[in-house]
């Protein structure tokens, strides 16, 4: 039995992976996010103050903010590199777009390269967006959020002190509380990992060797590279999935611990 997060993830390209110390629990990043981002090199950028829905589609470029009043955006797919910025001719590299109508609660951001938040999408701060990635219309990211490259926080999806590895993908109708999506992982439309047991006490984790402690009161789930869920499927607090795994749609999985390309139904 390997619940280490060597077995879940490859980190080996993760702009974050000093978040998960080798040998460790996968869960026991979730232990030290906070900290992580309040020592997070924000980059300085003077995003607005004014609360409320952005009045007008804003341009990140290099650390900067313009107004989209005059530029010329190409609306392409973000997650394959196609969402382009221009000033005439001029391609901006790497711009990113935050269309009119999104709302930013404050606390300290990141926004990579080449991102869209599309309108009406809430983030409120501490929160990491890395490149390609898309915040769809609706979206609600609570706080403590890190979401890796070419990812998706999709329509009414909401995020709540979670990680999401590269290309992890939350497209439609999803609630994630204190969970890891590893590289890969797919949720189908309307799934929801729950994070709070009705009883007392930390979330424990169901082993073949017995239950392990993971030390939190609120934890969710764990998705290994790769793991797809159906439509409308649910996990319980502390399901951990190892790599490949299929969970079927309308499916509540129960907690504890299920091996790499367990098939749920």
């Amino acid at each position: 039995m390997n619940l280490t997060n060597a077995s879940f993830f490859d980190l080996s390209r993760y702009a974050h992976a000093s978040l998960f110390a080798a040998g460790e629990y996968p869960w026991q990043a979730l232990e030290r996010l906070k900290s992580y981002l309040a020592e997070y090199p924000w980059p300085q950028v003077a995003w607005p103050q004014t609360p409320g829905p952005l009045p007008a589609t804003l341009i990140l470029h290099d650390t900067m903010l313009i107004e989209a009043a005059g530029l010329t955006i190409e609306f392409g797919e973000a997650t394959k590199g196609n969402l382009r910025v221009f000033r005439g001719a001029t391609l901006l590299e790497g711009a990113s777009v935050l269309m009119a109508g999104t709302v930013l609660a404050g606390g300290p951001l990141s926004i990579g390269r080449g991102v869209l938040v599309e309108s009406g999408a809430f983030i409120k701060g501490p929160a990491i967006i890395g490149d390609q990635s898309e915040i769809r219309q609706g979206a609600y990211l609570r706080g403590h959020c890190l979401v890796g490259s070419r990812c998706v926080v999709g329509h009414v999806t909401e995020v709540k002190h979670a990680i999401f590895l590269d290309d992890a993908k939350a497209g439609h109708f999803a609630y994630l509380g204190d969970s890891i999506l590893g590289n890969e992982v797919n949720l189908g439309a309307g799934t929801k990992l729950a994070n709070l047991r009705f009883s007392a006490g930390d979330v424990l984790v169901k082993t073949p060797a017995g239950p392990i402690s993971s030390g939190l009161r609120k934890f969710g789930a764990i998705l290994g590279d790769k793991t797809q869920t159906g439509c409308n499927a649910v996990t319980n607090p502390g399901t951990v999935l190892g790599k490949k795994s299929i969970v079927l749609p309308n499916t509540t999985v129960p907690s504890g611990w299920h091996t790499s390309n367990s098939l749920i139904r």
